[in-house]
């Protein structure tokens, strides 16, 4: 598959993977889920479960490092700047053939567009926050995202994953 149609994808997840709320109990419910997957699999990652400006959920497992951290840091600020997936922003940009810095004059530094930062849509409210796992390749990054949130609304994720590459 390729990369419109990855957006193809990514919008239709968007679309369908709306909370009624995003409280606590809701982030802590997401956060133990992809923390679940992800030690079930022996993944080293880092998550990440966020209102913007209110951090909800944080675990780094094994085999992690302080980059990590300031992967799910660049990442989320994408998300919550654009109310997209990280993936999805950085999708767009290869399409371009150019960066954040270059289309947006946004700094490296601060945003990443690489995969693993999903926006936490509320109905009736809109993009209010992100979910965000760092370690893995960035379509597996995204991918466990979607996963888990699939996991927590009862969704199947059959229908909602990326298409093998």
């Amino acid at each position: 598959m390729g990369w419109n149609e990855d957006l193809e994808q990514i919008a239709l997840q968007e679309h369908e993977l709306v909370l009624e709320n995003l409280d606590t109990e809701t982030a802590w419910d997401l956060g133990l889920r992809l923390r679940t997957l992800a030690k079930e699999r022996g993944l080293g990652v880092v998550i990440d479960v966020r209102r913007f400006g209110q951090p909800l959920f944080y675990a780094a497992l094994e085999g992690t490092t302080p980059d990590h951290v300031e992967w799910v840091r660049r990442k989320s600020n994408v998300v919550a700047r654009f109310h997209c997936s990280s993936y999805a922003i950085g999708l767009k940009e290869k399409i371009k053939n150019e960066t954040l810095f270059q289309s947006q004059g946004l700094p490296v530094a601060d945003y990443a567009t690489h995969g693993g930062s999903f926006p936490l849509t509320v109905t009736g409210a809109g993009v209010v926050g992100s979910v965000t796992v760092s370690g893995l390749p960035q379509r597996a990054d995204h991918e466990l995202v979607v996963e888990a949130l699939c996991a927590v609304l009862g969704r199947d994720y059959a229908a909602l994953k990326l298409a093998a590459e």
